[in-house]
């Protein structure tokens, strides 16, 4: 038991963990150690004293058990004994290991076939995850292969679990490189594993994830899937309030606007996080032509891009006379008066909230 690394261990056990979970904190636990931890009343993580969320989720943590496992002789021979399910019948396993092992030399061909198994069903992917197959399908991401990253994003379906677990083998790293290159499916890819909330915090912290991300949502001439997926992945991202100031560093907040001038509704909804903390506030203050951007959204006929546009409008408006006074000029009363009485009552009561910070100014 001395030799095992202190990794492998619970951090309230101190014993080896067989049914490691992660904590909405990031921290790992066994599984009845933390139960019985959160069952005896306690409202925050045991490791870093923070508090959780009422009821938090316990996601697995596949990776690390199966590291364990493969250094425990008892595990490393049950392991052995169970058969892993074929897809679409014959030796499934084995035609994923010649793939994997053929990706590894650099062919496209291989990669394809990989990306063909993940899209062939659930135990297709179960198949190429358990095979070991997505560390060689993230290299070839990060090198740029965007079937690579495609059948990333194809494994990342497969349920939370998987999502966890391919953050833990390093999924993060490799799709920040390829989304640097200007890959669309990357993005995307990095928006399905941060529908956990858990990776909302792996991915944010990640020195790359966010200006690669606003990087590609930069791009211009012939880009537009390129920053459709960027601002999708921003928008799943800054749910998490520390991203929004995290996105806010790395300058998201003018080319967000210039997406949305050019009629982009999803950028319009990320301005709506960012707006949200006080860094974001005065980043969009500063940002050149916002207000007649956000007008020119709020008249637009998208509902979503009318309800953040006047959300967005508000608190601007609060924080500076002078942006009021342009929203006035522009028409922001008169868009106000259109909209109070509107079916969806979002909308009217932001168009409200609006009129009623207008007549301050």
């Amino acid at each position: 038991m001395e030799a095992w690394p202190d990794d492998f261990r619970c951090p309230i056990s101190l014993e080896v963990m067989t049914d490691p979970v992660i904590l909405p904190s990031g921290h790992t636990f066994e599984r009845r150690s933390i139960q019985r931890w959160l069952d005896g009343g306690h409202l925050t993580c045991p490791v870093t004293n923070l508090p959780l969320p009422p009821s938090p989720s316990l996601i697995p943590n596949h990776a690390l058990r199966r590291l364990i496992a493969a250094v425990s002789p008892s595990s490393a021979t049950a392991a052995a004994a169970s058969p892993v399910p074929a897809a679409g019948g014959g030796d499934g396993s084995a035609s994923t290991r010649e793939a994997a092992k053929e990706a590894a030399t650099g062919s496209p061909s291989s990669v394809q076939a990989l990306l063909r198994l993940a899209k062939s069903g659930a135990a297709g992917r179960r198949e190429v995850l358990e095979s070991g197959s997505a560390a060689v399908l993230l290299r070839h991401a990060a090198a740029g292969d965007d079937s690579a990253a495609r059948a990333v994003l194809l494994l990342s379906l497969d349920g939370d679990d998987a999502r966890v677990g391919l953050v833990a083998d390093g999924a993060v790293d490799a799709l920040c490189a390829a989304v640097a290159r200007g890959s669309a499916p990357a993005a995307t890819a990095l928006t399905s594993l941060a529908t956990v909330d858990v990776n909302k915090c792996t991915i944010g912290a990640h020195p790359a994830a966010i200006p690669a991300l606003v990087a590609l949502l930069r791009r211009r001439r012939g880009a537009d899937r390129q920053r459709r997926e960027a601002a999708t992945a921003l928008f799943e991202l800054c749910k998490l309030p520390e991203n929004r100031r995290r996105a806010v560093r790395a300058s998201a907040a003018a080319p967000l606007a210039d997406f949305a001038a050019d009629g982009s509704a999803r950028a319009v909804e990320v301005l709506g996080l960012l707006v949200k903390c006080r860094e974001g506030r005065h980043e969009l203050c500063r940002v050149p032509e916002i207000v007649s951007v956000l007008t020119g959204a709020a008249g637009s006929g998208n509902a979503r891009a009318i309800e953040q546009a006047l959300f967005v409008l508000k608190w601007i408006c609060s924080e500076s006379s002078e942006l009021a006074v342009e929203a006035i000029k522009l028409g922001a009363f008169q868009l106000c008066e259109a909209l109070v009485n509107d079916d969806n009552c979002r909308i009217a009561k932001n168009a409200v909230e609006l009129a009623r910070t207008l007549e301050k100014a």
